[in-house]
């Protein structure tokens, strides 16, 4: 597809047109001919660490087909426009940001009158992917053979007595806990009115 009917793709699943969602577009592009990859994609080789969630991730999961669901889109929220690309065969990973001067630049494509946003929008459209990204090769920190892990493996957590799929299971002193029981995650239970928390307990 071509660029205009990718963003007229993205525009009809958000209802809109913003700048963010270019970029997504179009760094998704840019990464399959640095690639020299067939997206979107019809398997799973190509896995994406976005660096944000939001209009510029859809934008560039719309064109590698790199999904959530299919496991091959992660999210790392550190609230930047950027993606690093994985090839899963050959463990190369490529890290795509914008250009410190993009906004600067678009600003030059927009027909005189344009606000900054209309500027954006349009400029990005336009600018030649070198004026846009910066391509930086990366060491993941984590192999992506951890990061894929083992679909369709699954463990009980010996203490809440819910299930762990994906191989994301703790091992420790021969039991297997998630890792919210071990060390911690996102939320805290509480306690429903009536009722005492009951977590299971390790019997030894």
């Amino acid at each position: 597809m071509m660029l205009e009917q990718l963003l007229q793709e993205t525009a009809r699943q958000h209802r809109h047109l913003c700048p963010r969602q270019v970029l997504g577009v179009r760094m998704g592009l840019m990464a399959g001919k640095t690639f020299q990859a067939s997206f979107p994609q019809s398997d799973k080789r190509y896995v994406i660490i976005c660096e944000t969630d939001g209009c510029f991730t859809d934008g560039l999961s719309m064109v590698t087909n790199c999904t959530v669901g299919h496991r091959t889109l992660r999210i790392e929220d550190y609230g930047k426009i950027a993606a690093t690309v994985i090839d899963t065969e050959t463990e190369r990973a490529l890290r795509f940001s914008p250009g410190k001067s993009i906004r600067k630049l678009a600003q030059e494509y927009a027909p005189p009158g344009s606000t900054k946003w209309q500027g954006y929008l349009l400029g990005y459209q336009q600018m030649s992917e070198e004026e846009l990204f910066v391509v930086q090769p990366v060491k993941l920190m984590t192999s992506i053979r951890s990061i894929v892990s083992m679909p369709g493996r699954k463990a009980m957590c010996v203490q809440c007595g819910e299930e762990i799929m994906n191989d994301r299971h703790i091992m420790n002193n021969g039991y297997s806990y998630c890792k919210p029981c071990f060390s911690g995650g996102y939320y805290e239970p509480i306690a429903i009115a009536g009722e005492a928390l009951a977590p299971m307990q390790l019997s030894m």
